[in-house]
């Protein structure tokens, strides 16, 4: 007579299970495989269309080491070099600014509010700003420091726009990496008489620190495709412009509203300029994603 150990493993999962379960089981595991398949033909084919009608535009090495500069609708040439730099540099001081001040306010939030006024007004903001459109951003912003404090249009508004829809992402990333965290590595320092400063510093924040991580780079990630900001708080310029704080600044986003005005689908030079500043993003986003991957990775605490 055979115990239950000596079934297959696939007979020991079931063994005991009423056959309206397992039908049960099946019918859910073919309603979950077929949602994924939906969710992910749509994306597969958007990834195939921009690939296929940006590639040869992208393939140039002119579309890497040269702008627009004097280039019109309706000659064809210039690269997308101004974009990139342009869309680069105002998501580095969306992230220079956003990442200490939301790591903190997660500490705080996790480590330190507990069940204070303070903690849950500060929850409570941040579950707005989660919801809060990037125009509505770009407004505040451009009210704020446009209109009332008379600074001129330029990358450095279109930032702080950004830091607006950054902060809470990498809020409510890093505050549920913390709290994965188990009170007893906490508990545990605390009983050697390490100060609750030092245990965050040297033990909370390196367990969790991979997954902090890539919660910063999707974050980056999502605002370095919003176009809202691009058109209340700077020009586009077909030319290159180091300087945030003065001047249009290209980008990105705004090359591709550029070339739509200028005839995109009725012509094919910016029709093609059009997927090409596409195919960039989707490209500079997804180096993004894999560099968090890789990140995450090496900074990852070694198992025992």
């Amino acid at each position: 007579m055979t115990s239950i150990l000596d079934r297959p493993v696939k007979a020991r999962t079931f063994a005991g299970v009423s056959l309206r379960r397992r039908a049960t089981n099946k019918l859910a595991t073919v309603l979950v495989t077929l949602s994924v398949a939906l969710a992910l033909v749509p994306l597969l084919w958007v990834l195939y269309s921009v690939a296929a009608k940006g590639l040869s535009v992208v393939g140039s090495s002119v579309w890497w080491t040269h702008s627009q500069a004097g280039m019109t609708a309706f000659v064809a040439g210039g690269g997308a070099y101004h974009a990139i730099v342009g869309t680069v540099m105002q998501g580095l001081v969306c992230a220079v600014i956003s990442i200490p001040i939301g790591v903190f306010v997660a500490i705080y939030l996790v480590e330190y509010s507990g069940e204070s006024r303070m903690g849950k007004l500060t929850t409570f903001m941040v579950d707005i700003l989660t919801g809060v459109p990037s125009i509505v951003a770009a407004l505040f912003i451009y009210a704020l420091c446009v209109a009332t404090l008379g600074f001129p249009r330029s990358g450095f508004a279109v930032s702080l726009a950004l830091v607006l829809l950054m902060l809470p992402v990498i809020v409510r990333a890093t505050e549920e990496m913390l709290r994965i965290v188990p009170v007893d590595l906490r508990e545990a320092s605390y009983a050697l008489g390490v100060p609750k400063w030092k245990t965050i510093t040297r033990i909370v924040l390196p367990a969790c620190l991979s997954g902090i991580i890539t919660g910063i780079m999707l974050a980056l990630a999502r605002v370095m495709g919003e176009t809202a900001p691009l058109l209340i708080l700077v020009g586009y310029s077909q030319a290159m412009n180091f300087d945030m704080f003065t001047g249009f600044m290209g980008t990105l986003p705004g090359m591709m509203y550029d070339q739509t005005s200028a005839g995109a689908g009725s012509n094919a030079v910016p029709t093609d300029r059009l997927w090409g500043a596409a195919l960039t993003l989707i490209l500079l986003i997804a180096l993004i994603n894999v560099g968090a991957r890789v990140v995450a990775k090496v900074f990852a605490p070694e198992k025992v």
